[in-house]
């Protein structure tokens, strides 16, 4: 059973998506909240296996919020909910530890199952927002030299970074690679694994943070 909690500022809003969850077999809501410090007190003491997270809220914003859910033990996965498709709300919840982004006026499946994805553990961000927030951050950045940290990875993993940093799917690496889906699941856990990442989310930020991947340009790779 998923635990859903639902963080957002309008009466109407909430009860919608309540209502979405609840009919539902896998999912339960846990609790629905107005504000970003209520979220985090609510997933402090209900648990939530994901949290669906408004971005502009009173007190402290979605963004603040979602930093600090995901620094709680147990940690849920954060759903960021918004009617602003803005790169810098995407790119600042990736950040802070969001596993996905998704727009209010989502189609009602869309919205079930980017629940169900993160509660998965995947990250939720398609490709073309990927270019986009990855366009802005490269815009306002500049590049840093790579982190140590990523000496650690085999070729095989530095090139599923590449692809993943693009926001293909585990299908659309194992594609471009000629790898198996189930190998590429393997490459990718490994790599999080050794950055100490939470999940794919985290490692699109990382590789180009780190400087490891750079917009229209390809890190260099020992795999013939």
């Amino acid at each position: 059973m998923i635990r859903v909690l639902i963080a957002d500022d309008q009466d109407l809003i909430r009860a919608g998506f309540c209502a979405i969850v609840e009919t539902q077999p896998d999912m339960t809501v846990v609790g629905e909240v107005g504000d970003g410090q209520a979220a985090v007190d609510a997933a402090r003491s209900s648990t939530p296996d994901v949290v669906l997270m408004d971005i502009r809220m009173p007190g402290i914003d979605g963004i603040s919020a979602t930093e600090k859910v995901t620094a709680l033990d147990p940690q849920p996965r954060v759903l960021v909910l918004t009617t602003f498709d803005h790169d810098d709300y995407v790119f600042g919840a990736l950040k802070a530890g969001a596993s996905g982004f998704l727009l209010k006026n989502a189609p009602r499946d869309q919205l079930l199952m980017a629940i169900r994805t993160v509660a998965a553990g995947e990250a939720l961000l398609a490709p073309a927002v990927t270019r986009r927030i990855i366009e802005a951050y490269v815009a306002t950045h500049r590049p840093t030299a790579p982190a140590p940290a990523l000496d650690q990875l085999s070729a095989r993993e530095r090139d599923v970074l590449t692809e993943l940093a693009k926001g293909q799917s585990n299908a659309e690496i194992g594609k471009q690679l000629y790898l198996s889906e189930a190998t590429v699941k393997t490459h990718v856990a490994s790599l999080l694994s050794k950055l100490g990442l939470r999940d794919r989310a985290q490692a699109i930020v990382y590789a180009y943070e780190s400087g490891f991947t750079r917009l229209g340009t390809a890190p260099p790779s020992d795999h013939l």
